[in-house]
């Protein structure tokens, strides 16, 4: 038997236009090929890499190219993970990390390497004991946007054969034992109090300082109120000289008796003084000076 006696009424012509038909469909389906954007696909031929298909329609040989592998090139992030590392000064951390990478180089990843996500987590590992080993604890503490730096740099030129972008490389957390954490606390309580000490210490000797500007500056002041006072008194007795030596002995005799009238008058102006006990001369002295005032007034 065979096929025309299925097809009874049916030309041996006809039956082969509709495989030649059913063949030319069959190719198209297996020679075009619909990539999608977040994809690349890896063909090989007869068993060997023959190219790899971006995004779009891409058209393959039916029959003999072959596509082995769909490749996802979007971001992909690596579970978090955690190693031990010593630091410098002989500190035992714990490190949580985290690593995102993606592929740009289907056929490398393909043929290059069989456990990307292990391997990237591997080297990520020994990287970062490496780095933190070169540090000291506070380093590590205080220069970690550096280290992390260090760490993706170190972890891109590890993967590079391997067609693949570190993006981010991310040190999530530093853990410390017990033992460390109090010795740190202790180490960070001693330092507080020292602070606290030089900034009392700073402040007692600012206040020294500013109460000897003060009396400085008061001894000034009070300087200069008795450089004025000895020009007044001193330009008082060029005044009285002068009229001493323009008016003869009867100008110092004035100035004496006006002298002894105003303390007087300022011993009868304090108070609480009910009593006033005037000298012998006291008399004497008012009537000189009031007869030099009258011969002063004509």
């Amino acid at each position: 038997m065979n096929l025309m006696d299925f097809l009874p009424g049916v030309g041996g012509g006809t039956i082969v236009v509709v495989l030649l038909a059913l063949f030319v469909i069959i190719s198209i389906f297996l020679g075009v090929r619909i990539v999608p954007q977040s994809e690349k696909y890896v063909v090989e031929r007869f068993g060997r890499l023959k190219s790899v298909l971006g995004p779009g329609i891409n058209l393959i040989v039916p029959f003999i190219d072959r596509v082995r592998h769909k490749v996802s090139i979007l971001e992909r992030q690596l579970p978090n993970s955690s190693q031990d590392a010593i630091t410098a000064d002989n500190v035992l951390v714990q490190v949580e990390t985290s690593v995102f990478y993606r592929i740009l180089q289907p056929e490398k990843t393909v043929y290059r390497i069989r456990d990307v996500d292990g391997a990237i987590a591997t080297t990520v590992a020994g990287i970062v004991r490496s780095e933190i080993g070169k540090m000291e604890l506070d380093e590590v503490q205080s220069n970690r946007t550096a280290l992390i730096s260090s760490i993706k740099s170190l972890v891109e030129s590890a993967v590079d054969d391997w067609g693949i972008e570190v993006t981010r490389a991310e040190i999530l957390d530093v853990n410390l034992d017990e033992a460390t954490r109090a010795a740190m606390l202790q180490q960070l309580n001693a330092e507080r109090a020292r602070r606290a000490q030089v900034t009392e210490a700073e402040g007692r000797r600012r206040a020294v300082e500013l109460a000897a500007d003060a009396d400085l500056y008061a001894a000034e002041q009070t300087a200069k109120a008795r450089r004025v006072q000895a020009d007044a008194e001193a330009y008082a007795t060029g005044v009285v000289a002068a009229a001493i030596q323009d008016n003869g002995i009867e100008a110092a005799q004035y100035q004496i008796a006006l002298k002894q009238v105003e303390s007087l008058n300022a011993l009868g102006a304090g108070e609480g003084k009910q009593t006033i006990i005037v000298p012998a001369d006291a008399l004497e002295a008012f009537g000189n000076a009031f007869k030099m005032l009258k011969g002063v007034a004509r």
